[in-house]
């Protein structure tokens, strides 16, 4: 769901919330890349991250981000240099509002190496604030449905976790970095 006019090369923020409405991780840049009937495509590279304790760091190499609308998770492509990783957080569908991409996070995660093997983190986490926060059993059940749902997106080899793909969308945001370089 969008609250405003969406803009190919436009700058955005990424907020991640828990679901006590907490914030939990904010990123300082996502430029819009492209605009499918389903999902967003943002790129990013070394941008600025904050965590709810108020620490601060830089993601080290550029990566390519999937929001969903009807999803419950988002996919992180990393370039690193011996390949693409990917990073796939179960959460909420995302919203935008003030600029800003927002959704909660749900703590498990899915990591893919670039042979395609892929790992699920964070079970314990999950375990833990699905009780302290009282997740719902339908919740629960529609988190649990979309692991599953992304995995077989990993082993079915779908477009967002083609190399292909990632080098594509990375090769825009570098376009676009360098026009909005030269207009300034």
């Amino acid at each position: 769901m969008e609250t405003e006019e969406l803009e190919i090369g436009k700058k955005y923020q990424i907020h991640s919330y828990k679901h006590d409405s907490k914030i939990h991780r904010s990123w300082d840049e996502a430029i819009l890349l492209d605009i499918k009937d389903d999902y967003l495509i943002f790129g990013n590279e070394k941008t600025k991250v904050t965590e709810s304790d108020g620490r601060t760091w830089h993601t080290k190499e550029p990566a390519v981000l999937y929001f969903f609308k009807n999803q419950w998770f988002n996919i992180i492509g990393q370039c690193k240099k011996n390949g693409i990783y990917y990073y796939c957080n179960i959460a909420s569908p995302y919203i935008i509002e003030d600029g800003t991409i927002k959704y909660i996070d749900y703590d498990l995660d899915l990591r893919v190496f670039p042979d395609g093997s892929f790992k699920v983190l964070d079970r314990g986490e999950y375990k833990y604030h699905k009780s302290i926060m009282h997740y719902s059993d339908d919740l629960d059940m529609i988190l649990k449905s979309e692991l599953t749902t992304l995995i077989e997106l990993v082993r079915n080899k779908a477009p967002m976790f083609s190399t292909e793909m990632i080098d594509k969308y990375h090769h825009t945001y570098d376009e676009l970095k360098h026009q909005k370089a030269e207009a300034n």
